[in-house]
């Protein structure tokens, strides 16, 4: 009940009990009365009628006084008293206790007050003896930052859902060239992978290495290499991550810069192809000469066996070295850091289920070897086949195809096979220079391009009367080496380093109704805005924002954006002495155009959150029709979430907040300051919430909503 309903209802029920007892005492004397006497005492009370109103309407004013004296001496203080009590109980460290009610209230408050000072004495000692038993725990974890931080690769994990839960610096530094850009979203713990990478290299390397635990394989592991920021080439390796039941966790990406090697080994490359064609020609001019000559003896015979002899050493040396360098070319060409030695048993199979789930034709595997290993690009081949099965599907109604695997020698012959139509040799070679489309995807990438890339070849090859029956894509790929299992054992999920976020290996369900979510579970980003002025439609304009992220209830403070904004207008004095922000400061810094679209990147997949985030979504909200940027995230007020959590109190500030919720107020008036103030009155809101029953989102918006300050318009 409001405080306005209690005081009328308090009033109410002390003139209801301040009448009654002499109305009845009234009524009891006059029926008592003999008739003559009750006549005469009737007509004296109907003579003074208007002085009993008066009396009636003097004691409802002095109950009312009484009324309002008792709530605000006793009732307001005692709720008031009760809010910051439960605040002190949740908080580490809070403000002393303080009423300004009745006498008997503020002892009460010093009482608590003693209370809560020992309650954290006895809490401080728990602590020491706690951080006293990590002492060894945490030497541990430093250990391990200082390992992830020499590593000369980059390590980045992931849980089964894609959301990134550790990475070091040399993983950062790998995918940071675009992120300076503004062109990909940051690495940050709680972001999705594929924000970074390609999703169908990613689930392609799930699906592999998945197939691959369940065949029994004791470390699997698998790599691929894709585009990073500024034109870099990364190498990454994937090797699962599993719980001690067995099951997928998640994934450990090394990541590794190849971009210097590709281009010198794609140039060594050409020199040998070179060398091998342009050698060509002489050795078979030298060796027919010498067949000449042996075939024709014309001159002497010690001279004509002797240059016959030279001539044909020369040949058989010159075409010893081309071998050689053409050997050497294949063996480059299948070291190439995009092939991997894989089963062959295992391409089949992850390319079946590609097949009927991507192009939707029914896809089977003939019995294969085991023992078969080759090496491919499994990615990029599986691509190939899909997109062969397209075009045998929309262009000949194929509907069923086959796959299967032999040694040849070297290589190895991989079938792609399927009944009935008949294909033009000339369709393979037009298909071979299109780019491969399957649906919706378009690779860059050619068929003739994924051919080279293995040093392969492709050609169709007909069986049964006229070639009518059965037909085959077939494929030549170079020969793998066995790749022995790791004798690391199995990493299981025990624990996480503090500065690293495992607890996200819990999380998932990135499908589910954000409204349903548990607060607790939520990745938020928490951000403020300094302004040329409190007016936003009236001109004012966004002159720095700050923003950090909150992730699994860790304000991730590596994690910021912080960018001065160029107005285009001029500071007022008042609001160059609230922000402190110099205009020359200002002088050279991006436009909003450019600021927006980047901030736009680094909160996307959050909650936002800001402290009386009415005003500064009103500046969001006027620039969409520029920017084309429009941030449709949900969004929460520690302004409105501190009067739900505590609607006995009037202060709201977030100074007030932080006071009483035991943070330290420091920074302020900078928007990146305000919003790691901000950042940590939230983590604290959270608990006060969970006491009055506000657990997910949806009940948190509710809350806010119902609260008075959501009426605030700008």
């Amino acid at each position: 009940m409001k405080a306005r309903g209690k005081l009328v209802l308090w009033a109410a029920v002390l003139f209801g009990g301040s009448v009654a007892v002499p109305v009845a005492t009234g009524f009891a004397v006059i029926a008592a009365l003999a008739p003559p006497d009750r006549e005469i005492v009737l007509r004296v009370l109907a003579e003074r009628a208007p002085l009993l109103v008066f009396g009636a309407m003097a004691l409802l004013v002095l109950c009312g006084a009484i009324a309002r004296w008792f709530v605000a001496a006793y009732v307001a203080p005692a709720l008031a008293l009760a809010e910051r009590t439960r605040i002190a109980r949740a908080a580490a460290e809070a403000a002393p206790l303080v009423s300004a009610g009745a006498t008997e209230l503020v002892h009460l408050a010093l009482e608590i007050d003693l209370l809560a000072a020992e309650k954290r004495r006895l809490s401080g000692e728990s602590d020491a003896r706690v951080r006293q038993a990590l002492a060894h725990l945490e030497e541990e974890r430093n250990r391990l930052a200082a390992l992830m931080s020499e590593l000369v690769e980059g390590v980045l994990v992931c849980n089964a859902e894609g959301r990134i839960l550790l990475y070091n610096e040399q993983a950062r530094s790998l995918l940071a060239g675009a992120e300076r850009a503004a062109a990909t979203t940051p690495v940050g713990l709680g972001r999705s992978i594929f924000s970074l990478i390609d999703r169908d290299q990613v689930v392609h390397a799930i699906d592999k290495l998945e197939h691959a635990r369940r065949s029994g394989m004791a470390a699997p592991r698998t790599r691929f290499v894709a585009p990073a920021g500024s034109g870099r080439v990364v190498k990454f390796e994937a090797t699962p991550y599993l719980r001690g039941t067995g099951d997928l966790a998640g994934i450990v990406f090394t990541l590794s810069d190849v971009t210097g090697l590709l281009e010198s080994e794609a140039q060594r490359l050409s020199v040998l192809q070179s060398i091998a064609v342009q050698a060509r020609a002489p050795v078979a001019n030298i060796r027919a000469a010498a067949e000449n000559l042996a075939h024709y003896p014309d001159m002497e015979a010690d001279r004509q066996r002797r240059f016959v002899e030279i001539i044909a050493a020369e040949s058989h040396a010159l075409s010893q070295s081309i071998q050689g360098a053409l050997q050497a070319y294949g063996d480059a060409l299948k070291a190439s850091l995009t092939l991997e030695d894989m089963r062959a048993v295992d391409l089949l199979r992850v390319a079946e289920g590609r097949l009927q789930s991507l192009v939707g034709v029914e896809a089977a595997s003939d019995a294969v070897d085991e023992t078969l290993w080759l090496s491919a690009d499994s990615f990029a081949f599986v691509q190939a086949l899909a997109f062969l099965a397209e075009r045998l599907k929309s262009d000949y109604r194929v509907r069923g195809i086959r796959l299967s695997a032999r040694g040849r020698g070297r290589f190895a012959e991989i079938d792609m096979a399927w009944r009935g139509a008949i294909v033009a040799h000339d369709a393979l070679t037009l298909w071979e220079s299109e780019p491969m489309s399957i649906g919706a995807q378009v690779s860059p990438l050619t068929l003739r391009d994924v051919l080279e890339r293995h040093g392969g070849e492709v050609w169709l090859h007909r069986e049964g009367p006229a070639g009518e029956r059965d037909a085959c894509f077939r494929f030549l790929l170079p020969m793998g080496e066995k790749v022995g299992a790791s004798v690391r054992p199995v990493v299981t999920i025990e624990s996480r380093p503090e500065y690293y976020d495992f607890d996200l290996f819990a999380q998932s369900g990135a499908s589910v109704d954000l409204r349903t979510r548990a607060l607790s579970e939520l990745a938020y980003t928490v951000f403020d805005t300094e302004t040329t002025g409190l007016e936003p439609s009236a001109g004012d304009e966004i002159i720095s924002i700050g923003a950090v992220r909150l992730v699994n209830g860790r304000l991730l403070k590596g994690e910021v954006f912080e960018q001065l904004v160029d107005p285009q207008r001029p500071l007022s004095p008042a609001s160059a002495k609230f922000h402190g922000i110099d205009p020359s400061a200002l002088a050279g810094q991006p436009k909003v155009g450019q600021v927006l679209p980047a901030f736009h990147r680094f909160c996307e997949d959050t909650v936002l959150v800001a402290h009386n985030a009415a005003f500064d979504m009103r500046f969001l909200e006027l620039k969409e029709k520029a920017t084309g940027v429009r941030f449709q995230q949900p969004v929460l007020d520690t302004l409105l979430l501190s009067a739900a959590a505590h609607p006995a109190l009037e202060d709201h500030r977030l100074e007030a907040i932080a006071e009483r919720l035991g943070v330290p107020v420091i920074g302020r008036h900078t928007a990146l300051g305000d919003a790691l103030l901000a950042g940590e009155v939230f983590l604290r809101l959270l608990g006060q919430l969970r006491e009055r029953g506000i657990v997910t989102l949806g009940q948190a918006l509710d809350a806010s909503r119902e609260t008075y300050y959501a009426r605030l318009r700008y």
